[in-house]
C-alpha cells in the first residue's frame, strides 16, 4: 500500500495554519444569531487561500477542489488522479453565531478514493486524523496523539450525531432510528469526526444535495477507525460527479448498525 505520510502532514499542517488564521478571525468576529445556511464570510475565503496555495506549493501537480470560487487558482484542475478536496470551514453558521461548532477538512482522492483526511476543530484545537491503512488518529492541544476507535453500542443503544433541528421538528433519522441519545452540532466534519471517536453510533446525512467538501476528509476517519460509511442506500460513495455534487445522502456507522441503519432510513423514505 501507498504511504501517505508526506501528504498528510502536509495535510496537518495546512490546517494548523488555518486553523491559528481562523481563531484570530472568530475572537474578532460579531456574532449573526441568525445566520443563513447558505452563508460565506471573508474568513471561508482568507482559510481556504491560505491551504490552497500551502498545498499547491508542495504538490503543484495535483488538482484543488473546494467550496470557494477562488481566483487565484482557477486555472488548476479541480480533478483529476490526485484531488485535494478542502472545505475551508465546514459549518460556517456554527462559526458566525459563535458556537464554535466549525472545522477545517481536508481530504485527498487518489484514483477516486480518500487516502488522506484531516478534519481541525480549531475552537476546541482539536485534530481527528488519518492515512489509508494508518488507522485514525486524535491530538489535542499538543498532547501526544491517541488512537480513536468507533463504539461498540448496538442498535438498541443507538447515539445518534445530527445537524441541529428546527424547534418541534423530527429529522428523518430521528424517527427512522429511534436512537437513546441525540447529539446535535453544526458542521458535517464534526459529525463524522464524532463517529469515528466513538462518540456516537451513527450520522445520516439526508440532504438532496451536497458536496464531495463536505464528506471527503471525515469519510477517511470513520473508515479507519473501524466503522462503516456508504450512500444512504448501502452504496459505495462515489466522488468527482459534475459540479462535485453529492445526491445519494450519506451514512456513516460503527459498522455494527450499519445494515439496520440502511434498512431502517429505507423504510421510512
Amino acid at each position: 500500500m501507498t504511504d501517505y505520510r508526506t501528504e498528510l502532514a502536509a495535510a496537518r499542517g495546512a490546517a494548523a495554519r488555518a486553523s491559528d488564521l481562523l481563531r484570530r478571525e472568530y475572537e474578532a468576529f460579531t456574532p449573526i444569531p441568525d445566520a443563513p445556511v447558505s452563508i460565506s464570510t471573508h474568513a471561508d475565503r482568507a482559510s481556504q487561500e491560505l491551504i490552497l496555495g500551502l498545498l499547491h506549493e508542495q504538490f503543484p501537480g495535483d488538482a484543488l477542489c473546494a467550496e470557494e470560487s477562488t481566483p487565484r487558482f482557477d486555472s488548476v484542475p479541480k480533478s483529476g488522479r490526485r484531488t485535494w478536496v478542502v472545505d475551508p470551514i465546514d459549518g460556517t453558521r456554527g462559526f458566525a453565531k459563535k458556537v464554535g461548532q466549525f472545522s477545517v477538512m481536508i481530504g485527498l482522492l487518489v484514483d477516486g478514493l480518500p487516502v488522506v483526511g484531516v478534519v481541525a476543530e480549531p475552537v476546541q484545537d482539536r485534530i481527528t486524523f488519518a492515512q489509508i491503512g494508518g488507522g485514525c488518529w486524535l491530538q489535542v492541544g499538543t498532547a501526544e496523539p491517541t488512537r480513536c476507535k468507533v463504539s461498540a453500542r448496538p442498535f438498541d443503544e443507538l447515539v445518534l450525531v445530527q445537524s441541529w433541528a428546527k424547534t418541534g421538528m423530527s429529522p428523518k433519522p430521528v424517527r427512522a432510528l429511534t436512537p437513546r441519545t441525540v447529539i446535535e452540532t453544526y458542521s458535517g466534519g464534526v459529525k463524522l469526526a464524532c463517529v469515528a471517536r466513538g462518540e456516537a453510533d451513527v450520522y445520516a446525512n439526508t440532504y438532496g444535495t451536497f458536496a464531495d467538501w463536505d464528506i471527503c476528509a471525515g469519510h477517511l476517519l470513520v473508515t479507519e477507525a473501524g466503522g462503516t460509511v456508504t450512500f444512504l442506500n448501502g452504496a459505495p460513495v462515489a466522488y468527482q460527479a459534475p459540479e462535485f455534487k453529492q445526491t445519494n445522502g450519506l451514512l456513516a456507522t460503527n459498522g455494527l448498525v450499519h445494515a439496520k441503519a440502511v434498512a431502517a432510513l429505507s423504510r421510512e423514505s
